[in-house]
This record gives C-alpha cells, sequence and structure tokens, in this order.
C-alpha cells in the first residue's frame, strides 16, 4: 500500500493599500496595519474556487487537473487573515505560484492584498505550529512598538474583546517565553 503525501502551504493575507490608508487616518502601528483581519465574507469555498481559478489561468487544463483532486483548505482564521491549503506533494508549486500572483482577496468588491507563502510543510501539525508562532510574534511586535497594554493596540483592530480571559492567558505565554529566552542567553 501506498501512502499519498501531501505538502500543506501556510499562506498569510497582506493588505499594504489599507496601510496607507490607515496610516492618515489613525496611529496604528504597521506590524498592525499590515495584517488585518480578512472579512467573515470570505469562506473556504471561495478560497478554493479562487485557487483553482489561479491555476487555470496560469498553468491550463494541466494544472487544474493536477491539483484537482488533492486541493482543500484545513484552517482559515479570519483574526489572523492565515490558512492552511493541502496539496499533492509533486504539485504544490503550482499553487504556490498562482497564489503569488493573485492580488485581490476573492469576496465581492474584494481588497488588493497579497498571499504570501510562509511556509511549506510535510504535516498539519508543523504547519499549525508555525501558524501559532507567527501569531504570537505580530503580537508582541504590536505591544513593543506602542507601549501599555495588550488591548488598547489590539482593539483598535479587531474590537473590545468579550471576555480578558484569552488576553491574561496570552500575556502570562509571552512573560514565559521571554523569560525562556533570557535564560538561554
Amino acid at each position: 500500500m501506498v501512502r499519498i503525501k501531501n505538502r500543506y502551504l501556510l499562506v498569510n493575507i497582506l493588505y499594504p493599500e489599507n496601510e496607507l490608508a490607515q496610516k492618515r487616518t489613525q496611529q496604528v502601528p504597521d506590524v498592525v496595519a499590515f495584517n488585518q483581519p480578512t472579512t467573515d465574507n470570505l469562506t473556504a469555498q471561495a478560497l478554493l474556487r479562487m485557487v483553482r481559478a489561479e491555476v487555470a489561468f496560469y498553468f491550463g487544463d494541466h494544472g487544474a487537473g493536477a491539483i484537482s483532486e488533492s486541493l482543500s483548505v484545513k484552517y482559515l482564521s479570519h483574526a489572523t487573515s492565515t490558512f492552511i491549503l493541502r496539496v499533492s506533494r509533486a504539485h504544490y508549486k503550482f499553487v504556490w505560484a498562482a497564489l503569488s500572483l493573485t492580488t485581490t482577496v476573492p469576496v465581492n468588491e474584494g481588497k488588493g492584498c497579497i498571499f504570501s507563502v510562509v511556509r511549506v510543510s510535510g504535516t498539519m501539525r508543523k504547519a499549525e505550529e508555525e501558524a501559532i508562532r507567527r501569531a504570537r510574534q505580530n503580537i508582541i511586535k504590536a505591544t513593543r512598538i506602542v507601549p501599555g497594554d495588550v488591548n488598547s493596540t489590539l482593539e483598535t483592530i479587531l474590537g473590545k474583546p468579550e471576555s480578558t480571559v484569552d488576553v491574561d492567558m496570552l500575556n502570562e505565554s509571552v512573560c514565559d517565553e521571554e523569560e525562556e529566552n533570557s535564560m538561554d542567553e
């Protein structure tokens, strides 16, 4: 029996055009402005349709047929503008190239964006770990740029949290991580 091997692409959606508009109106850190949440209208099915259409456009019937069986969205986060795609190991470069050339979010009146493939992994677990690590890194960067509470920076983009339990847990994990890094040095 032969195991079917896949690759998992961790993709960030970045919004550089919105960054310029927000700089004029608000004092939001660049890290937060560039990594804005994606609209809730974006669904896994819309992403799949967009990727299939882009691969068919750039690579024709050969590319579309190659990815049709294995392409699926395994994770989609609107808050972090991150998603994970599963595609066959032999054809993941078709999807990577098509995403690199895509410039808008696949929803009505989609905003201009950049799809950045952050990591290609052989397992879903490693892709998830990288997504978590990058989200933590962005939070740390945002809090270092704007002194004060984590809430003050992120509330401007994400709105007021319903409970502070998650924020407190995140603060504790960030402090623990910084202590571990200082001990290693």
